[in-house]
């Protein structure tokens, strides 16, 4: 079945969507975007994700504004026609079509809107019960990670080097300090206290990362918001990653270690749980 996916306010087979060549996304990467999980036909968490694309844009003194109704009425309609139950909407906006040119163009530039869903398990998937595996990389990224751009080519190379490692995922470093995954947040457990790095210019401010900080206070852990090192992690009670895909996926071995004997931990799956089941409750 030919998937619709969304262009600039119209719904087209995928085999005819097509964006201009001078399109700053294609030229620069200047474009950001956002991903949007979907549990029963319906979307996870919509309103953060447009807050956070909204901020992206501002940092990145994009001119035009969006219409979050608009946006919510083709996320659902892309959803319905292409009979998504569980799986994602990638929504992308670029600053549009320009002359190619270092400088910004115009504030009045009109941007470029597309979307697409892919059909994904979300829930019951092999990694939900089995964790994954991470190797420790250098992060050399650009210093404003807490803008979510498609300029994605560094986390790319990454992921390419943990998987020709037999990894599953690469954590990137500074300085010995653990950033974050290639597209999500990593996070430890040592005791009854969760850590994950404070949110900065650094790392993104993931939105599955907020809600899951609740979720856990709620399950009386406490969220300490600090950065760890590579050898904290190595040597947690638990490890996991969150991201809108991943949702808490636990981690079990970084490196040469194993986490908690190479088992997903007991927390880290009372958390999984815990987060699936409020997200299931506030489906938009």
């Amino acid at each position: 079945m030919t998937r619709t996916v969304y262009v600039n306010g119209e719904y087209v087979a995928e085999q005819e969507a097509k964006v201009s060549v001078f399109d700053r996304a294609f030229l620069f990467a200047d474009a950001v975007y956002e991903v949007t999980s979907v549990l029963n036909g319906k979307l996870v968490d919509f309103d953060n994700h447009m807050k956070r694309l909204q901020r992206s844009m501002l940092e990145l003194n994009y001119g035009p504004k969006i219409d979050e109704d608009e946006f919510l009425e083709f996320h659902r309609k892309l959803v319905s026609i292409n009979k998504i139950d569980e799986g994602i909407v990638y929504l992308q906006v670029s600053r549009g079509i320009a002359e190619r040119d270092f400088a910004f163009p115009s504030s009045d530039t009109k941007l470029t809107v597309t979307a697409f869903t892919q059909k994904k398990k979300l829930i019951e998937n092999e990694t939900a019960t089995k964790g994954i595996t991470v190797i420790t990389v250098d992060d050399l990224r650009w210093k404003r990670c807490d803008i979510k751009t498609i300029q994605l080519l560094y986390p790319s190379i990454a992921k390419t080097e943990a998987l020709k490692k037999g990894a599953d995922d690469a954590w990137m470093t500074q300085n010995g300090y653990v950033m974050e995954g290639s597209s999500n947040n990593a996070w430890i457990i040592k005791g009854k206290n969760i850590h994950t790095r404070e949110a900065d210019n650094l790392i993104l401010n993931g939105i599955t990362r907020l809600a899951v900080m609740k979720v856990a206070e709620q399950l009386k852990y406490r969220v300490v918001p600090k950065q760890f090192t590579v050898t904290e992690a190595e040597n947690a009670d638990e490890a996991f990653i969150t991201s809108a895909t991943a949702f808490v996926t636990s981690v079990v071995k970084i490196n040469d270690y194993k986490i908690n004997n190479g088992k997903i931990g007991v927390f880290t799956q009372s958390l999984r749980e815990a987060y699936i089941k409020q997200a299931l409750d506030t489906l938009t």
